[in-house]
């Protein structure tokens, strides 16, 4: 797939999945008896791209599309929702992926990926980067995916090689069993990436996968005994903590009542990548992405579920009223 070069500077550059993601209307029920869906941009890499662009930031993605109507629906979409396109490749051999999933309120959301015989996102090359657009963007967000498979592994280790560990080189642990072989690939792969990033993000069971840990302080520590500089620890209900080599931070979650848990990572990642580019303190950033997430959460869809700068701070500024 040609990608197209770019002279322009990104604040949030990422690499890995997009497709259309088809959501039931109903909750409830399985697919097998659902009768209408709702037609939305989806994959993780193109959901954190449009959660920074809503919070005004310069957003484009690598990635790649099929030469179908759902291709031509994800350039569209990328573009309406203020994302650059113009490293999203078109395969005409490879169908555009699609996502299911079922809703069952509030913590059972099975998702189901149609990515066969191989998903344009994991036939990215190394020889079809932009790697001077990957070197300058503020930050660069990969994903775990993307080394589930070649030519996407090899394409994104020549990426971090351009980064040469700039700061805020994002790695999404984002683990999902169905595009491994066996977790114990998974971990190697990650054990050969880690040591190029700089920030690292994931929930305690990616953790598990990546480090060997699911306790969120041993798994921040093993993540930056690896290297990073910034390790994320995403607990669910318990919150979120934050670890550098000299700081710790620890934050509660926001509640909101949650229609479709899906995306809800994907916006806390997209506010992370603001609050970093900010220069916001640590506490900050967390509470700020944490009420993202819950948003997002709190919606039925995934990228036009995410936030804006505005939507977030409103509720930050009520959650604060409210603990007076």
């Amino acid at each position: 797939m040609k990608q197209e070069l770019s002279d322009d500077v990104y604040d949030v550059l990422t690499m890995g999945r997009v497709g259309v993601d088809l959501y039931p209307l109903q909750d409830g029920v399985g697919l097998e008896d659902v009768d209408t869906f709702g037609k939305y941009l989806g994959g993780s890499a193109a959901n954190v791209a449009v959660a920074a662009a809503r919070h005004g930031r310069s957003a484009a993605l690598i990635s790649g599309t099929g030469s179908d109507p759902f291709g031509r629906y994800v350039h569209r979409e990328l573009g309406r929702l203020g994302v650059s396109d113009r490293f999203v490749g078109v395969a005409p051999d490879l169908p555009t992926p699609v996502t299911f999933c079922e809703i069952f309120p509030p913590d059972h959301f099975p998702i189901y990926f149609y990515r066969k015989p191989k998903a344009p996102d994991l036939a990215i090359t190394a020889e079809s980067l932009d790697l001077e657009a990957i070197a300058r963007a503020r930050i660069f967000w990969a994903t775990v995916t993307g080394l589930s498979e070649e030519p996407s592994r090899g394409a994104q280790h020549r990426a971090w090689q351009a980064r040469n560990r700039r700061e805020f080189t994002i790695l999404d642990l984002d683990y999902r069993a169905i595009f491994w072989d066996s977790p114990a690939h998974a971990t190697e792969e990650i054990g050969r990436a880690l040591p190029h990033v700089t920030v690292a993000v994931g929930n305690r069971e990616e953790c598990e996968v990546a480090v060997g840990e699911t306790d969120p302080l041993r798994a921040a520590d093993a993540l930056l005994e690896r290297g990073v500089e910034l390790a994320i620890v995403k607990q669910g209900p318990r919150g979120v903590l934050a670890k550098t080599r000299t700081e710790t931070v620890e934050v509660a979650p926001f509640p909101v009542a949650v229609v479709n848990g899906l995306g809800a990572g994907d916006g806390f990642g997209g506010a992370l990548c603001h609050g970093l580019l900010e220069g916001w303190d640590l506490e900050r950033i967390l509470r700020f992405a944490n009420v993202a997430g819950a948003i997002v959460a709190s919606r039925r869809e995934c990228s036009t579920a995410m936030p804006t700068t505005a939507e977030v701070d409103a509720l930050l500024v009520g959650d604060a009223h409210a603990e007076r």
